[in-house]
């Protein structure tokens, strides 16, 4: 188990890299595509390899090299003789990867073949019963689901593992300690602009159409049911412990966690990117380039902000204490609870409303302007495309926060740059509703 645990921080370690490479290209020869769509056509043949920066990449024809890939959806449905690095919302592979398959996304899709290894990471992993993998597949995430052909082994780490193929290895499965049986709703969690996925029951499934030719290693919280001699060598089950894997964390431990947590950073940000790109994408813009053209009067107005918020909390903490004190004097308690309690749920619900502004939205809209910046330092047309800046970005925001004391003196450095960015627009917009009856006049 020890060694299975390794092999996921691998995949965790591993994915993270490819997302920082997908953002920075090497330095050897490379022919680069750009756009909102990007389309190899069936009859085109690219002779090396492919950076692709694009809203929607479809690949129909052939690339004799390596195809490095980062948008909202990337299709291949043509050829790939190299391996595929590829990160987005969605990734699909329907045509042929000659070498490995490295993907990293919300929704990942296997129909087609990939001839060595599948390393990949998101919220859903689906392997249709079409799909023909040479290699192992290593992956870590919400939900998988293993149907078509697997010519090595399967280690996979999630809450949601569901085995209907063939498997010629062995299969490592650790569903931690999700109960089994619980089934999301099909499309869960319903965000903007996100594909829909298949839902898979929570927990470890093996259906009676699944074939493991090796042995088949799990941790859940309860023994699976096999339908039929669907694995040919021993079954291993670990009950999951919570306790007594906190009892043996060492320090690989701890650096498993800390990767895990950046991990679950990048995911988390991407998501609410993707709200904000996909709700608000002009606000979101507008925010960053007022940070951009004015840091300096952003970083004095954020303090503003930050000063003011405290002030409002405290003022809003003593005037519910201050009424629900007179009300209680006048009524001899009767409406003294109630302003109590109305006070308590006014001042919780700003407290609740300013965290996500100065924990999440301040680093979506730096995360805007750093990956705006980051395309216009390469001289790339993707600087005014509304999707890859943002998750560029947002990359760069997730590594930088992460290093110790520097990463707390660039949370606070984004929060004020940002707020103040915010705290500017409602100025302006304040000022021109009050200017607003002046013209009407006029």
């Amino acid at each position: 188990m020890e060694k299975y645990r390794t092999r996921k921080l691998l995949i965790v370690a591993g994915l993270a890299l490819l997302l920082v490479a997908l953002a920075v290209p090497g330095a050897r020869a490379f022919e680069g595509r750009g756009g909102d769509v990007v389309v190899i056509e069936a009859d085109e043949v690219i002779e090396d390899d492919l950076y692709v920066a694009a809203g929607e990449f479809i690949l129909m024809g052939t690339v004799r090299g390596d195809v490095i890939a980062v948008g909202s959806s990337v299709i291949i449905e043509g050829t790939v003789t190299g391996d595929l690095l590829a990160g987005g919302q969605s990734v699909a592979i329907e045509g042929t990867v000659e070498d490995d398959a490295r993907i990293a996304g919300y929704a990942l899709s296997l129909e087609g073949e990939v001839g060595d290894d599948v390393i990949a990471t998101g919220y859903s992993l689906q392997s249709r019963s079409d799909a023909v993998i040479g290699g192992d597949v290593l992956y870590a995430g919400y939900q998988t689901l293993l149907a078509g052909m697997i010519g090595g082994n399967v280690e996979v780490g999630g809450g949601a593992v569901q085995i209907s193929g063939e498997v010629a290895g062995d299969a490592k499965v650790d569903v931690g300690g999700a109960e089994a049986g619980d089934r999301m709703p099909p499309g869960f969690p319903y965000m903007p602009t996100m594909p829909r996925v298949s839902s898979v029951p929570s927990g470890l499934t093996v259906t009676e159409d699944a074939s493991i030719s090796g042995n088949l290693t799990y941790t859940a919280t309860t023994e699976v049911d096999m339908l039929g001699d669907v694995v040919a060598g021993e079954t291993d089950f670990n009950q999951y412990d919570p306790e007594e894997k906190e009892g043996k964390r060492g320090p690989g431990g701890y650096v498993g966690r800390w990767f895990l947590r950046q991990i679950r950073r990048l995911i988390i940000f991407l998501l609410i990117g993707a709200v904000m790109m996909g709700l608000i994408p002009d606000w979101t813009r507008k925010m960053a380039q007022r940070s951009e053209t004015e840091p300096l009067l952003s970083l004095g107005w954020g303090v503003v902000a930050l000063v003011a918020f405290g002030v409002l909390m405290v003022a809003l903490v003593a005037a519910t204490a201050l009424l629900a004190g007179v009300f209680g004097l006048i009524t001899l308690g009767e409406l003294a609870g109630r302003f109590a309690v109305l006070g308590g749920l006014l001042t919780g619900a700003v407290g609740f409303s300013f965290s996500l502004l100065w924990r999440y939205v301040t680093a979506i809209i730096f995360s805007v302007l750093a990956g705006r910046l980051t395309f216009r330092v390469f001289h790339s047309s993707a600087e005014s495309q509304r999707w890859l800046p943002m998750l560029v970005g947002v990359i760069i925001f997730v590594i930088i926060t992460a290093v110790p004391i520097l990463g707390w003196i660039a949370k606070l450095g984004v929060g004020l740059l940002s707020l103040g960015a915010i705290w500017l627009w409602g100025l302006d917009w304040w000022k021109q509703r009050q200017a607003a009856p002046v013209g009407a006049e006029a």
